[in-house]
């Protein structure tokens, strides 16, 4: 990803991992509903929080790289843009919504949908691809599908149908089975 001597702003939070902003690095979230309730089990209500994740990244100028949105999480893979602290409002942002619009469907106003997430700055390459092809194919992980390319709402088919022929088939040889995505808010 980025070189060695790339200077980054490392911010301490009580109650949380290390957050580690780059511009340009690459990043992989995780962001869990508040006791891992299903409150996106519809097809539309994970198309909105989809939807919002996506439409925010654009407004952030998040290049969302892979994403897998589920009834009770979702992960993304994406590279910072200029101002990589952007990612706290942009979560913001896409937590605030996703929560009024799921609050306004169950006539809840005020519920706590979101619990926390987790970013971590991938700084090698070799972390990078695992990373894409770990989200690529969380849905056959989950055991919602049997071919990611076949659920929504990932990027996987997405990726099947922009990615250059050479990039992909790099992307899909890293193995993924050992990465231990800690999704257990």
């Amino acid at each position: 990803m980025g070189s060695e001597e790339q200077k980054f702003r490392q911010t301490d939070w009580a109650h949380s991992p290390t957050h580690r902003f780059v511009a340009g690095e690459a990043y992989i979230v995780t962001a869990g509903t508040y006791l891992k309730q299903h409150y996106f089990r519809s097809p539309e209500r994970r198309t909105f929080l989809m939807g919002t994740l996506l439409e925010q990244a654009a407004q952030f100028d998040w290049s969302f790289q892979a994403w897998a949105v589920f009834s009770n999480h979702y992960h993304f893979v994406a590279l910072a843009p200029e101002d990589a602290d952007t990612l706290v409002p942009m979560l913001r942002a896409v937590h605030s919504k996703t929560a009024r619009y799921a609050n306004e469907a169950d006539g809840l106003p005020g519920r706590k949908i979101w619990y926390q997430y987790r970013d971590t700055c991938l700084t090698n390459d070799k972390s990078y691809y695992a990373r894409l092809n770990y989200v690529h194919h969380n849905p056959e992980r989950h055991g919602l599908v049997r071919s990611a390319e076949d659920y929504r709402w990932c990027s996987m088919g997405w990726f099947l149908r922009e990615a250059e022929p050479n990039f992909r088939k790099m992307v899909l040889s890293f193995k993924y089975d050992r990465i231990s995505i800690d999704d257990d808010f």
